[in-house]
Order: structure tokens, then C-alpha cells, then sequence
């Protein structure tokens, strides 16, 4: 009778004991569980894609905008003060493809939380003062000129931004938009040579 009894009280140690150890893994899943839902969170709430871009990448972002303000402003005045047709097209043209431009890179500025500029510098400012100053021929030749030192300038800066070893997706913004800059900088060299 005596060792009925402690062979029942062994069993019921044991299997105390394999309650614990279940509800002690148990709780361990769920604890891991836990920990791995909070790093999960943690993870996606991070501003981390603010963080990886560089002042480079910034910098490019802002002179992008208010360059891309400036020639839809300049483009506008052509459109109204060109003499010459296809100068006249050529501003047209500036309005269309940089509002799209303009409208992409803000979109790209927002999500890496960085502010750009809503207007021009103040030197583009003072470039538009002078030539809403210009009528006829002397308009088209001077705008045209403005264009053609714009554009030289923007394929590199966007050249330079696509091959760079910045953001992936100003990156990205850069090698996409680049193409049309290229198309405009050969457009205001052909009008401009035509109009010496």
C-alpha cells in the first residue's frame, strides 16, 4: 500500500511539474510574441527614411523646387510675351512639364519629411524681373539665353543626383525626370541658335 502511494505522489509531482513547464513555455511564446509585435511597431513608426537622406540629397531636393517654380513663372511670361513661335511653344511646354515635375518631387520631399521652397530664389526672382521687363525679339533672345544656362545646369545636377550614391527614391525622382531636362536643353539650344 505504501508504495502504491508514493508512486501516486510521484505522478502527481510530475505531472505539476509538466503543467508548469507547459504554462512556463507558454508563456515564453507569448512573451517572445509580444516583444516581436512591439519591435514590429517600433520598426514601421521610425522615421528612418528621413534619416538616411543626406545633405546632398536635401540640398537637391530644395534647388530642384524652386528651380522647377522658376521655369513654370518664366514659362508662363513666354507663353504670353514670346514673339517667335516656337518660343512661345517652348514656355508652354516649361509650364506643362515642370508643374508634373514640381508635383512628383514634392511628393518625394514629403515623404522623406523634408520642406522645399515655394517660390523661386532670389536670384531667379531677379532674373524674371528683368525679363518682364523685355518685349519682342529682345524677350525671346534673352529668355531663350536664360533657358539655355538653366537647362545646361539642371542635366548635370540631375545627372550627378542619378548616379550618385544617395536616396534611392530621389535618386529614382532624378534618373525619371532627366530625360525630359534633356529633351528641353536640346529644344532651348536649337531656338536659341536660331534666334542669333
Amino acid at each position: 500500500m505504501r508504495k502504491i502511494w508514493i508512486a501516486s505522489a510521484t505522478l502527481a509531482s510530475l505531472s505539476v511539474i509538466g503543467c508548469s513547464d507547459t504554462m512556463n513555455s507558454n508563456m515564453m511564446s507569448t512573451n517572445n510574441n509580444n516583444s516581436a509585435a512591439v519591435n514590429s511597431n517600433m520598426a514601421t513608426s521610425s522615421p528612418a527614411r528621413s534619416l538616411a537622406l543626406t545633405s546632398g540629397d536635401r540640398e537637391f531636393l530644395k534647388e530642384a523646387a524652386a528651380g522647377g517654380i522658376a521655369e513654370v513663372e518664366m514659362g508662363r511670361l513666354a507663353s504670353q510675351k514670346a514673339q517667335n513661335a516656337d518660343v512661345k511653344r517652348f514656355g508652354e511646354r516649361m509650364v506643362t512639364d515642370h508643374s508634373k515635375a514640381n508635383a512628383e518631387l514634392k511628393q518625394v520631399a514629403a515623404s522623406k519629411d523634408v520642406t522645399v521652397p515655394a517660390e523661386p530664389n532670389a536670384e531667379q526672382k531677379e532674373e524674371m524681373d528683368k525679363l518682364s521687363k523685355l518685349s519682342g525679339a529682345a524677350f525671346d533672345r534673352e529668355y531663350m539665353r536664360m533657358m539655355v544656362e538653366d537647362h545646361d545646369k539642371d542635366v548635370k545636377a540631375f545627372q550627378d543626383q542619378a548616379n550618385g550614391t544617395g536616396d534611392a527614391d530621389v535618386k529614382s525622382f532624378a534618373s525619371q525626370t532627366l530625360p525630359t531636362l534633356q529633351e528641353h536643353q536640346k529644344m532651348a539650344h536649337d531656338i536659341a541658335a536660331k534666334l542669333k
